[in-house]
């Protein structure tokens, strides 16, 4: 075998070749990896959103969508009565009636931005107990209670939607009353309001749904009443469901993200094809002095992978370092909300591999073409 220090020393042979060859590993470990925390955090924070205890009552044929869905604001009432097996805290049963609403806000002076409004009553922290205050209290008539990122929907600052602030609605003026935490769920880019405060301001006598909290995650009793009051035209959707649905909504767009990886890989291992070989065939003449001192060809040929691994390799550890350091933390919207960009061990596991996948496939194919010409042919081509 070829000692280790013969690759190292040819790795830095000509600095701009491997400069380009660790900016194109660099470029699209970093992809893969943006792309798999990208997957990973939509698909986690659709499906964190939803708990197996929690059924949603929705209006038939509505089912997909809780923004369209209108039911009558009688249904919480008449379900918390029917309805055996609700969960309850002091007294009080987990029966939520929510609207959700796709409205404009906006801090004074600036642009309104649509983004999900969520009218409620107190009896929503029952339904949903992994909201916490962090900051102020619930929304009272007149008030709006924001997500911790709900600032990055406005585009502002975290300090612009303190409690105190305002925000408008239309011509309405708002303050928020408080700053709530939700981790890992699409409420956290959420604005909660005063459910007849939202009712009023959209000039709507139903509600978007009702969340009710079971004992046990078993709907089947939920169903049933849905079924005998057919006169309330309601479905019963488990709310883990409702999210694992949406996730499947937004499947293509998380397909596009590994399509546009996938193509950047093959575009950087087609230039890694053509950057090796000429690299490879301008020392035909050296590979093949190689050989007759009595190295043989699969000992030069793993010479010549291990360069190319060593470059890719540079390219993955300045790609992790970037993805740490900058990409970690990062806020992505969508329409449903926001999620964190996290590099987590799987994401530099999926960039560790694409580093040695780009090395081992920008390597072989020019290093088996440089090594098939006779040992003659590739002495004289030296000459």
């Amino acid at each position: 075998m070829l000692p280790f220090r013969y690759a190292l020393r040819n790795l830095f042979r000509d600095p701009t070749r491997l400069l380009q060859t660790v900016l194109g590993s660099t470029l699209v470990t970093l992809l893969v990896m943006g792309a798999t925390a990208f997957n990973r955090g939509m698909e986690d924070v659709l499906t964190a959103s939803g708990h197996d205890r929690n059924v949603i009552l929705i209006g038939s044929g509505s089912e997909e969508s809780l923004q369209r869905s209108e039911v009558t604001e009688q249904a919480a009432g008449i379900a918390e009565a029917a309805i055996p097996g609700i969960q309850s805290r002091t007294g009080t049963p987990a029966v939520s009636p929510e609207l959700h609403f796709m409205g404009y806000l906006a801090p004074p002076e600036r642009d309104p931005v649509q983004m999900l409004i969520r009218g409620v009553t107190s009896r929503a922290l029952l339904v949903h107990p992994e909201v916490s205050l962090q900051r102020g209290t619930f929304p009272g008539p007149g008030e709006l209670m924001v997500g911790r990122f709900a600032h990055q929907i406005l585009g502002v600052t975290p300090e612009d939607l303190l409690p105190g602030a305002s925000l408008l609605f239309g011509e309405q003026r708002f303050t928020v009353s408080g700053v709530f935490a939700a981790p890992g769920t699409v409420m956290e880019s959420e604005v909660w309001a005063d459910l007849n405060d939202l009712r009023t301001l959209t000039q709507r006598e139903t509600i978007s749904g009702v969340v009710i909290r079971l004992e046990e995650p078993d709907p089947s009793d939920v169903q049933v009443f849905t079924t005998r009051r057919f006169d309330l035209e309601l479905s019963a959707v488990s709310e883990t469901d409702y999210y694992a649905g949406l996730t499947a909504f937004y499947g293509p767009i998380r397909t596009m993200t590994w399509i546009t990886a996938i193509l950047m890989g093959i575009g950087a291992v087609v230039g890694g094809f053509n950057t090796l070989y000429a690299a490879f065939a301008s020392r035909a003449a050296e590979l093949a002095t190689l050989q007759t001192l009595g190295f043989s060809r699969p000992a030069v040929m793993f010479s010549l992978i291990q360069e190319a691994l060593l470059a890719s390799m540079m390219g993955t550890l300045l790609a992790g370092v970037i993805a740490t350091r900058v990409v970690d933390g990062q806020v992505v919207r969508f329409s449903m909300g926001s999620f964190l960009l996290q590099i987590t061990a799987p994401v530099l596991w999926a960039g560790l591999v694409t580093g040695l996948v780009l090395g081992l496939l920008g390597a072989v194919p020019p290093a088996v073409r440089c090594l098939l010409p006779s040992l003659p042919r590739a002495l004289r081509s030296g000459g």
